[in-house]
């Protein structure tokens, strides 16, 4: 019987012990968009064999495993929970290297650690058939477009487990609220090193982690987050460079500043229970807050209006895993 691509279940789901599945609920069910996988990632092994004729040789395939590509919507818990709780995908976010906690303010923060101690088992049903993966940790991105909904794209890499027939689970959708536009009325506080009046038109992060599969002799299959480089890029408005009042930046100065951090921040979302800022470094001080290296400016344009391409990168500063902080409140 043909499979329909409509009827597709994912689920994700903390695992009390790394690479022990734990199997999802229909809690741990994800409103999720752009969903995809790869059921068997393998490195292709050719024999090469030398023969008096022509024809391929054997193809082996070794250290399969299994990759998982997803994207939610950027948005809060929603009515009806304590504001200091997750997300349901938090502990997705907690998979690609960070640390939640719920604050005294009755928020949710995460932020990066090099620990990486956090997997998760995934499932997936593709009407009814089911493919299960342990072990899985990766990386994300966030991507935000003015009249666009935003979103976190995560990429998960984990140790394969044969799939079979399974009847999906009935999904139990939760802590996840309906998302809001990327605009004007509910995206505010924006901030570029200290400038508060510049307009945005599009902001990107990329957390970068580097991971790596391994299966070697005498151990077990495991997923290993090696690295992270912390990257996006900002898209403003140019303005004049010192005589536009209140909307007056000059980021070529500010990129050429050579050890000199700043600050980029802003927050999603207008009501409690949904709202996510975004915030460089951590919300201790301005100081903790700057965090930020700007790259070299270009130009862009929309609408026959300039538009300054910031990119950026986020430096942790000499205390470690500082250099961003997720605000779920």
């Amino acid at each position: 019987m043909a499979l329909l691509t409509r009827k597709r279940v994912i689920a994700v789901l903390k695992e009390s012990t790394a690479g022990t599945y734990n199997a999802p609920q229909a809690a741990n069910c994800l409103i999720v968009r752009d969903l995809s996988i790869t059921p068997q990632e393998s490195d292709v092994v050719s024999r090469d064999l030398v023969r008096p004729y022509f024809g391929a040789s054997e193809q082996l395939q070794a250290n399969t495993r299994v990759s998982c590509t997803f994207s939610v919507e950027m948005a809060g818990v929603g009515a009806g929970t304590d504001a200091d709780v997750a997300p349901n995908y938090g502990e997705c976010i907690e998979a690609c290297g960070f640390t939640g906690e719920s604050t005294d303010d009755a928020k949710h923060l995460f932020v990066p650690n090099s620990t990486v101690a956090t997997t998760v088992s995934i499932l997936y049903n593709i009407d009814g058939v089911q493919h299960t993966v342990k072990g899985a940790k990766g990386s994300f991105s966030i991507t935000c477009g003015v009249g666009e909904i935003p979103t976190i794209e995560f990429t998960f890499t984990g140790v394969y487990i044969a799939p079979s027939d399974v009847t999906a689970l009935t999904p139990s959708y939760q802590k996840q609220a309906d998302p809001l536009l990327f605009d004007n009325g509910n995206t505010t506080g924006f901030k570029i090193f200290g400038e508060t009046g510049l307009q945005m038109s599009n902001f990107s992060l990329d957390i970068g982690n580097e991971v790596v599969y391994r299966e070697l002799v005498g151990g077990s299959p495991e997923v290993l987050i090696t690295n992270r480089n912390i990257t996006g890029s900002v898209t403003v408005e140019a303005v004049n460079l010192a005589s536009g009042g209140s909307q007056q930046w000059n980021p070529f100065a500010a990129a050429l500043a050579d050890g000199t951090l700043g600050e980029i921040s802003f927050t999603h979302g207008t009501t409690a229970l949904n709202k996510v800022t975004i915030q460089s470094g951590l919300v201790a001080s301005q100081t903790t807050k700057n965090r930020v290296d700007l790259g070299a400016i270009t130009y862009g344009e929309e609408d026959g209006i300039a538009m300054w391409e910031v990119p950026y990168t986020m430096i942790p500063s000499t205390a470690g895993n500082d250099e961003l902080s997720l605000i779920f409140e």
